[in-house]
C-alpha cells in the first residue's frame, strides 16, 4: 500500500485539527467518525501532531461571568527605544506573573504587526484589577511602552471554535 501524498497528509491534518477545535473532549471513536478515519489513523495523526507541537495543547472554553470574571483585551503600543532585558522578561513570561500576583489571568498573548505590538486577553474580578495590571506593566516597561490601551470584551460570540450556548442573550445589547 502506498504511503499517503504530502497533499493528502496536510488534509488529513486539517480535517482533524477543524475536528479537535470544537470537540476535543469527545472519545476518539467518535472524533475518528466525524473525521472519516480508522480510530488507528486518527490515533497516528494526533501523536504525530502534539510531537511536533502543530498541537500544543487542549482547553475548557468556560462562561467567565459564571465564574465571577470579566474579560478584557490589552494592546500595547511599544516606543522606539531598544528593549534589552524587556525582550526577555516576555520571552520568559514575567509579565504574566505579575499578572497573576495580582488576580489576571492572561489567557492569550500574542506579538503583532500593526498599529500594536502586543495583545493580551485576559480575565480579571474587575476593571481595577485590570488597570492594576495596565500600572505594572506601565511601570515596569515605561521605557519601551509607549500606549496602552484596555477594552473590555461584553460579549464573546464564537471563542476557540464554539458557538456561545447563550448567543441569543446577545440581543439584549442592542
Amino acid at each position: 500500500m502506498p504511503k499517503s501524498s504530502k497533499k493528502q497528509i496536510d488534509e488529513d491534518d486539517k480535517k482533524l485539527l477543524k475536528i479537535l477545535q470544537t470537540n476535543s473532549g469527545d472519545n476518539i471513536d467518535k472524533i475518528a467518525k466525524k473525521c472519516g478515519f480508522s480510530r488507528q489513523k486518527l490515533w497516528r495523526i494526533k501523536k504525530r501532531m502534539e510531537k511536533d507541537k502543530t498541537i500544543w495543547g487542549y482547553h475548557a472554553v468556560a462562561d467567565d461571568e459564571k465564574l465571577g470574571l470579566r474579560r478584557y483585551i490589552m494592546l500595547l503600543k511599544r516606543s522606539a527605544q531598544p528593549l534589552g532585558d524587556a525582550a526577555n522578561n516576555m520571552s520568559d513570561l514575567t509579565m504574566h506573573k505579575k499578572g497573576e500576583e495580582i488576580g489576571v489571568n492572561i489567557i492569550c498573548s500574542r506579538y503583532l504587526h500593526g498599529k500594536y505590538d502586543w495583545m493580551f486577553v485576559f480575565t480579571a474580578e474587575d476593571i481595577k484589577h485590570a488597570k492594576k495590571f495596565s500600572e505594572i506593566l506601565t511601570r515596569g516597561y515605561q521605557h519601551v511602552i509607549r500606549e496602552i490601551v484596555i477594552m473590555e470584551d461584553i460579549f464573546s460570540v464564537k471563542e476557540c471554535g464554539m458557538v456561545n450556548p447563550e448567543i441569543k442573550k446577545l440581543r439584549e445589547f442592542f
